[in-house]
C-alpha cells in the first residue's frame, strides 16, 4: 500500500529509544511517549520511521557540536522520554534551538534516506527541476526535501495540538528549523567528459551539509525573539498567542527563534532547571568569548593541569604510496572550571 501523501515538554519524545530504531526491529507500540497521532503515524509509515530516528540522533550531536563552548552544552541523559532532562520543561532560547534543530534534523535525515532509494514510498524530486542552465542539464537524484518537511511537520508538530502558548512556540520553532533546510538547497553538478574536462556538467538538487544547518541556527539562538503571552476568547475557549515583548524591535519571521521565558544561567547544577554546572569542564584560557575560563567558570577560577599526548609526528611521503610517521610525546596544558 502506497502512503505517499502525507498532509517537547518532550515534544518530539526524544529518547533513548530512538538511536538504535535502525538496527532492530520496530514495533510502534512499544516505543514510549508517542501520542495516538504520532502512533498511528509510525504503523502507517514504519519504513521511514528509522529515518526519522536518525535525524532525532543527527540534531542532538548537532546541538552538542554547536553548544560545546557554552555553560549549556547540550548534556543528553540516560531517560526514555526526557533525553533532555528538565531544561526542555521551560519555554528558554535553549529550548527553541533544540526544537529547530531536531526537527530540521528529522527532515534532512527522511530526504537523504528517500534519495538514497531506501523506501519505496519516497524518491529523488521530480518536480523542482525546470528549464536547465547554460553549460549543464539535470542529471543524478535531486533530493525531494519537501517531502522531509512534510513528515517532520507530520511528526514533530503532533503533539502540539494545545491551544497553549507552549504549543504556539514549539509548533514555530519546529517550522524555522525545518524551513532552514529548504532555504539552504543548492544545485550540486558533476562534470564529465575525457580526461576530467567538463564537456558535460549534470546537476542536482541537493541538501547543505548539516553543519551549515547547525551554524544557521545557532546564530537564530542568539539573536532568538523574547515574547510575551496573549490569551484572547474564541468559541472554542481560551486560547494563548505569542507577540514580541519589545515593540521597537523587528518582529520575528518564520526564520527566526522565539523564547517567552529567562534560561537559567547554568553555573551551578540544580536538578530542578536540569542544569549540570560547569565545574570540571575544559575552558579555553586565552579566549573572551563564553568558553574562556572567566565566564565559562562563572568566576569561580579555574585548574591547570599537564597531560601528555601521543601523536603522529614527522611524517613522510613515500612513493607510491603510503606515509610513515614517527610517534611524538606532547605536553599541553589543560585547563578546568573549579
Amino acid at each position: 500500500m502506497c502512503h505517499r501523501p502525507l498532509s517537547a515538554r518532550r515534544s518530539l519524545a526524544l529518547g533513548q529509544q530512538y538511536t538504535s530504531l535502525g538496527s532492530q526491529p520496530l514495533l510502534c507500540g512499544s516505543i514510549p511517549g508517542l501520542v495516538p497521532k504520532q502512533l498511528r503515524f509510525c504503523r502507517n509509515y514504519i519504513e521511514i520511521m528509522p529515518s526519522v530516528a536518525e535525524g532525532v540522533k543527527l540534531g542532538i550531536q548537532e546541538c552538542q557540536h554547536q553548544f560545546r563552548g557554552r555553560r549549556w552544552n547540550c548534556t543528553t541523559i540516560d531517560d526514555s522520554l526526557a533525553i533532555f532532562g528538565p531544561v526542555l520543561d521551560k519555554a528558554t532560547r535553549e529550548s527553541a534551538f533544540v526544537h529547530a534543530i531536531a526537527s530540521a534534523g528529522v527532515a534532512f535525515a527522511v530526504t537523504r534516506s528517500c534519495a538514497e532509494g531506501t523506501s519505496t514510498i519516497c524518491g529523488c524530486d521530480s518536480h523542482h527541476k525546470g528549464p536547465p542552465g547554460e553549460g549543464w542539464k539535470w542529471g543524478g537524484c535531486s533530493e525531494d526535501a519537501d517531502f522531509g518537511v512534510l513528515v517532520s511537520r507530520e511528526f514533530a508538530d503532533a503533539r502540539e495540538n494545545r491551544p497553549d502558548a507552549r504549543s504556539a512556540m514549539n509548533k514555530h520553532n519546529n517550522e524555522a528549523g525545518r524551513t532552514t533546510i529548504l532555504d539552504h538547497m543548492h544545485l550540486k553538478c558533476k562534470c564529465h567528459g575525457l580526461s576530467g574536462s567538463c564537456e558535460v556538467k549534470t546537476c542536482w538538487w541537493a541538501q547543505p551539509d548539516f553543519r551549515a544547518i547547525g551554524d544557521f541556527l545557532k546564530d537564530k539562538y542568539d539573536s532568538a525573539s523574547e515574547m510575551v503571552v496573549e490569551k484572547h476568547r474564541e468559541s472554542r475557549g481560551w486560547v494563548e498567542t505569542l507577540r514580541a515583548k519589545y515593540a521597537l524591535f523587528k518582529p520575528p519571521t518564520e526564520r527566526d527563534l522565539v523564547y517567552y521565558e529567562n534560561s537559567p544561567n547554568f553555573c551551578e547544577p540544580n536538578p530542578e532547571t536540569g542544569s549540570f554546572g560547569t565545574r570540571d569542564r575544559t575552558c579555553n584560557v586565552t579566549s573572551h568569548g563564553i568558553d574562556g575560563c572567566d565566564l565559562l567558570c562563572c568566576g569561580r577560577g579555574h585548574n591547570t593541569r599537564t597531560e601528555k599526548r601521543k601523536e603522529k609526528c614527522h611524517c613522510i611521503f613515500h612513493w607510491c604510496c603510503y606515509v610513515s610517521c614517527q610517534e611524538c610525546i606532547r605536553i599541553y596544558d589543560v585547563h578546568t572550571c573549579k
